[in-house]
Formats: C-alpha cells, structure tokens, sequence
C-alpha cells in the first residue's frame, strides 16, 4: 500500500468515524467537536484531490467560524437534551426505514460505479495557466455570481436566527426603547431653570 492510499484510508475512516459520533453522542458539545474532526479530515481528503484551497477554506470556515459557532449556541441555549431525545425517541422507526432506504440506494450507485480515465486525470486540474486559486475565482465571480450572493445571503439569514435564539429579555435588565425614546415629549422630558448669577441650586 502506497503513502498515498494509507492517508486517503485515513482520512476517510476518521470522517466516516466523526460523522458518525456526531449523531450518536450522548453529549452535544461532544458532536460539535466530532464534527470538527470530521471538517479537518475532510480537508485533508481535498489536499489529496489537489484542492489545497478548498481544503484550507473547509478549515477557516467550518472550522474556525460555523463549528465553533454551533459550539457557544449549544452552551448558550441551555436546552434540556433528556426531554429533547425522548421526543426523538417516538419517531426512532421512521428514522431507521428512511437511514434503510438511503443505504440501499447508496448501494445501487456504487453497484454500478465506473471511473474514468478522462474524469481521474482531469480532477482538480488548472485551467489553462490559471492555479486552483485562481480558477475557483474566475468560476465563481463569472458563473456562478447568482448562487454565490444566495449563499451569502443564506449565511446572513442563518447568522440572524442565531442571534434571535440566543437573545433573552429580562425583567430585572434595563433595556433601550428606541420608539419610546423618538416619541418622548420634549417638554415633559426636559425643565429649564432661569438660574441668577450667584445663586446656587
């Protein structure tokens, strides 16, 4: 067996083993950081494919930006996970016919896979004189603008429900009312005093 093989069994083991304690984890935080490992191996599975930068972006953006994100939103919420997975417990039957139904599909695909010498040579290749970098940005900007801004706007919708999750009014906490500020009386609000000179408060 070659280096090459050995670490793409690696890497490919250790995804299918973190996407896996994802799921079955006891303990959210514990899926987060599995989830992690499952993020840096996938990396690593593109570096093998020559797609040193999709693998870097993988790292800072799932990594360093969505993973950690889903982190302090599971500290944050403070749910109670007990009554939560009693209430998943209920659809446990449908899960596993559908978990059935995607595997004997998955197995049908794979019954009938075929590589190509064409599509293996040409996987992760430069486009003309252009690097991977550079080709991604071409595609990107040029082809694909629409569904590149839709993610972005997608991302920015997920970011505010984030926000509106975490967000907790207390009563005992003061707060700033902007209508209440804009609609104050400026008469009611303020009082001026004719002071004299030498005369103190």
């Amino acid at each position: 067996m070659t280096v090459a093989a050995f670490t793409f069994y690696f890497f490919a083991l250790t995804t299918m083993t973190g996407g896996l304690m994802t799921v079955i984890s006891r303990n959210p935080v514990h899926s987060v950081l599995w989830l992690i490992l499952s993020f840096l191996s996938s990396a690593g599975l593109f570096v093998l494919l020559g797609a040193e930068f999709v693998a870097m972006l993988l790292i800072i953006v799932y990594v360093g930006a969505v993973a950690v994100l889903f982190l302090f939103v599971v500290m944050m919420l403070d749910i109670d996970f007990a009554e939560l997975k009693a209430e998943m417990s209920r659809y446990m039957p449908l899960a596993l016919l559908i978990g059935a139904v995607i595997l004997m599909q998955l197995g049908m695909a794979l019954g009938v896979w075929s590589f190509s010498d064409v599509a293996q040579a040409n996987i992760a290749a430069p486009k003309g004189d252009a690097q991977n970098t550079a080709a991604l940005g071409l595609l990107i900007y040029d082809k694909y603008i629409i569904l590149f801004q839709l993610a972005g706007l997608i991302l920015l919708v997920a970011m505010i429900g984030a926000i509106v999750l975490t967000l907790r009014h207390r009563v005992d906490i003061k707060r700033q009312n902007v209508m209440q500020q804009m609609h104050r009386d400026p008469a009611k609000a303020m009082e001026l005093k004719d002071m004299k000179p030498g005369q103190g408060l």
